[in-house]
């Protein structure tokens, strides 16, 4: 049976409550974004102070920090399955509630963590544990923060909606790195490394504490509704015929093709945006401000088009400004790479390089929430998007900085970040093909 276009019950909700939709999914997904952002920006700091044993070497410190960043990564599809179920049976608030409170309490413990120096070897395995309740919280953050948006979301808008959540990816990683430049602008080195980089992590808390507020006044979506109305209940609600519960082969499928047209978004995304400082200070020898500051140009160029890649997708389809998207990262991987690795090169021209290459990556960020939304029912929509989005974050986000370095070190190539960009952003592209040109146009399914 046809799906109609654009359900009217969407288009009931009232302006402010979708405005209040939008702000209170963003909000977390900043702070997520913001702690994961600095977390890879002071990676080499991190490894100093808390996993460099006595005669370890800086590169054997800096994989083990990222191993760190991705068993991180690896227990976000754990929390997309946990609070996604809870989310998918218990409603969306509630559940956006308890993992904004468990994000702002591991990544502010993080923050008052001693070292190595001071606690021993106890030290990595507690900021370890920390990562890992991050993760926890992180993987149930999308899937709730993407469902609110999009169920709230104006009729024809759905894109524009999901985009604000890759914006606030941009807006947390900007800020972070803008933090970490300006600690180091500001300290010296010495305090920097010994206590600064605490700062930016105990900055969670007020944060934190504002978006619970925020979270607290949110109501539930029109979608949920509709489908907990349907659900038997203590009160005796009507049960759901049987053609409306989401075949669980059906779903699985959704996922794994979910992950798949992620893939380029996720490696592509944390190789420019994350990993970068790292690669630059590492293996082309750059400062950590020069880093730095290579990085924000990349996350204003990201910044820059995701909104309007959205909003497009609204207007000519997800698939279409999706694979745009990855063809173009792929197309532009290498020449990106041997720039910045040409030292004869002016600084001008590496900074339109970085800026191109995180606005291209914009252009799968953009319509990304809003297309995985439009794959699920909402009886799953929370687990479902959410572990879509986990998977392909926890395998080719996650472990981009520790295949990078690992790779670079083993091998010696310098060019494996854009082997690892094409060759993620050449699968997802196949992957994006099978969508429909006019989901875009078709209504959320209950």
């Amino acid at each position: 049976m046809a799906t109609p276009v654009h359900e009217p019950v969407e288009g009931t909700a009232q302006p402010p409550r979708s405005r209040r939709a939008l702000v209170a999914g963003s909000v977390g997904n900043f702070i997520e974004w913001y702690e994961f952002g600095v977390y890879g920006y002071f990676a080499t700091i991190i490894a100093a102070n808390f996993f460099t044993p006595d005669g370890g070497s800086d590169v054997e410190a800096l994989v083990k920090t990222y191993a760190s960043f991705a068993l991180a990564f690896f227990f976000r599809p754990v929390g997309a399955a946990v609070f996604g179920r809870v989310g998918d049976r218990m409603g969306r608030r509630p559940t956006l509630i308890l993992v904004i409170c468990l994000m702002t309490g591991a990544t502010t413990l993080i923050g008052l963590l001693p070292t190595y120096a001071t606690l021993g070897a106890a030290a990595p395995w507690l900021l370890t544990f920390l990562r890992i309740l991050q993760g926890l919280s992180a993987g149930g953050e999308f899937g709730g923060a993407v469902s609110i948006m999009t169920e709230f979301a104006p009729p024809g808008r759905r894109g524009l909606y999901g985009a604000w959540q890759s914006f606030t990816v941009a807006l947390g990683l900007l800020a972070g790195a803008g933090i970490a430049a300006l600690l180091a602008s500001l300290l010296t080195e010495s305090e920097l490394n010994g206590w600064g980089w605490r700062l930016p992590f105990l900055l969670t808390l007020p944060l934190g504490l504002a978006a619970l507020w925020l979270r607290l006044r949110l109501e539930e979506t029109p979608s949920f509704r509709r489908a907990r109305s349907r659900t038997p209940d203590e009160q005796g609600s009507p049960r759901p015929v049987p053609s409306a519960a989401a075949p669980a082969r059906e779903t699985a499928r959704a996922i794994a093709l979910g992950a798949g047209r992620l893939m380029g978004w996720s490696a592509a995304g944390y190789t420019f945006l994350v990993v970068m400082p790292s690669y630059l200070q590492s293996t082309l020898d750059a400062t950590f401000q020069q880093a730095l500051i290579a990085t924000v140009l990349a996350n204003l160029g990201f910044a820059a088009s995701i909104i309007p890649a959205g909003a497009l997708s609204d207007r000519i389809g997800r698939r279409t400004v999706m694979v745009a998207g990855a063809v173009l990262v792929a197309v532009l991987a290498f020449p990106l790479l041997n720039l910045l690795q040409d030292a004869a090169a002016s600084t001008a021209a590496k900074g339109l390089a970085v800026f191109a290459a995180g606005a291209v990556v914009g252009l799968m960020a953009g319509p990304g929430p809003a297309m995985l939304a439009e794959m699920f029912p909402t009886r799953v929509r929370y687990t479902g998007l959410g572990l879509a989005y986990s998977l392909s974050n926890a395998v080719f986000s996650g472990c981009a900085g520790l295949i990078i370095t690992e790779a670079v070190q083993r091998t010696g190539d310098i060019d494996i970040p854009a082997y690892y960009v094409v060759a993620t952003c050449a699968v997802s592209t196949f992957a994006l093909l099978t969508l429909r040109g006019d989901d875009h146009r078709r209504a959320l399914r209950d």
